[in-house]
């Protein structure tokens, strides 16, 4: 499923509009960006949380030349799925 079809489904369930709905979802996608760039946790009971991660400094190797390169920290963003989705989805 794509933005498009959320969109699309989310509009037909609630019977907002299209334009509505998609100015919601963008709305809702904006604050949780916000919020995980300042280093805040996002937690949807059910669904699951963001919430992002601080990746060390560390030596990789590129797999074309075989030579070391260093890695620096970065900040990554993770999500650990709720007990509702894992149940949802599990076989």
């Amino acid at each position: 499923m794509n933005k498009t079809e959320l969109i699309q489904q989310t509009a037909a369930q609630t019977g907002l509009s299209r334009k509505d709905t998609e100015a919601a979802l963008n709305a809702a996608i904006n604050l949780m960006t916000d919020a995980l760039s300042q280093g805040e946790k996002v937690q949807l009971v059910g669904f699951g949380t963001f919430e992002t991660r601080e990746r060390a400094p560390h030596t990789a190797r590129n797999p074309k030349t075989m030579e070391q390169v260093e890695v620096g920290a970065t900040r990554t963003v993770s999500f650990r799925p709720g007990k509702s989705l894992k149940g949802s989805v599990a076989l």
